[in-house]
């Protein structure tokens, strides 16, 4: 999701109604002054989940699970006119997801156009954000709208990435810098003749584009072996282009936020680190002793 630089943002709230009463079953999501409405439905509550009056509308909906190859999310973007039939025809068709989630307005505005415009909208994102497998084949154009209706389609666009996060999805979500990479708030690390910048926010560490990552001579011979997940992810951060190489080393060609500084320290020196003590500023000083001080200010 791009979002920029310096634009204050106004509090809402989401609120996540749980039918069953179980926190891993079915989810009804509405957010404040918004006409928007989403479900999110694990696949094993499809069945039950049919009969919904929310899916006879016109929606977006989201596939998500895992990806067999990778430790990345796989995600299916689409839109139906209803959306019932749809996903009735990924249950048959579709293994991977676990969980589809769903946007329909209550009102129901949207129409086949808008939601056509929605789907191109995020495949399009997901593919420049680089944090999922997209099973997606082609990324479809978007239609022609009116200007007040390209207004709606956006307005509802960005009410669904705000929810996204809220519910673990982050698959859309690119970097979003405040700071200058001078800022005394940044971090960095130098080890075996790479050089890595970074910044800790809120969704995550974020290393910053141009930093270096070490080449495969480079890596720990345990980190294969224990680690196996940690290369999963290198690779799929050289097939998606986000590491390309540079001579025996890689080099970022985007900001790109990570789970945690320990995992963009291990990604970036390719041996197991605590983030916390391996990210320092330029004077020195680690990222816990920087969160530390904070703590007892």
């Amino acid at each position: 999701m791009t979002i920029k630089p310096n634009v204050m943002r106004r509090g809402f709230s989401v609120n996540v109604f749980l039918p069953s009463g179980d926190p891993e079953g079915l989810k009804v999501i509405e957010k404040s002054n918004w006409t928007g409405h989403g479900l999110v439905i694990p696949r094993s509550m499809f069945g039950e989940s049919k009969a919904r009056n929310e899916l006879e509308r016109t929606g977006l909906y989201l596939l998500i699970g895992p990806d067999e190859s990778t430790a990345w999310p796989k995600l299916y973007v689409g839109e139906g006119d209803p959306v019932k039939p749809r996903l009735e025809q990924h249950a048959k068709l579709k293994d991977f997801w676990t969980h589809a989630v769903v946007f329909t307005s209550k009102d129901a505005n949207l129409n086949k156009a808008h939601v056509q415009r929605l789907e191109s909208r995020l495949v399009g994102l997901a593919k420049a954000a680089k944090r999922c497998v997209l099973d997606n084949v082609n990324e479809p154009s978007p239609p022609s709208l009116s200007e007040s209706d390209e207004a709606m389609a956006e307005g509802f666009l960005d009410d669904v990435l705000l929810c996204l996060p809220i519910l673990g999805y982050s698959m859309f979500e690119m970097a979003a810098l405040s700071l200058s990479r001078n800022d005394n708030s940044s971090f960095m690390i130098s080890t075996k003749g790479i050089v890595a910048h970074g910044h800790d926010a809120p969704s995550g560490f974020i290393v910053f584009e141009k930093s270096q990552a070490v080449g495969e001579s480079k890596l720990t011979p345990s980190l294969n072996k224990h680690y196996p997940y940690v290369k999963e992810q290198r690779d799929e951060l050289i097939r998606q282009g986000v590491l390309v190489q540079s001579g025996e080393d890689y080099v970022f060609t985007m900001d790109y936020p990570f789970s945690s500084p320990s995992m963009a320290s291990t990604i970036v020196a390719g041996r197991v680190s605590n983030g916390r003590t391996e990210w320092k500023t330029k004077d020195g000083k680690t990222l816990k002793e920087i969160q530390d001080a904070e703590i007892t200010e």
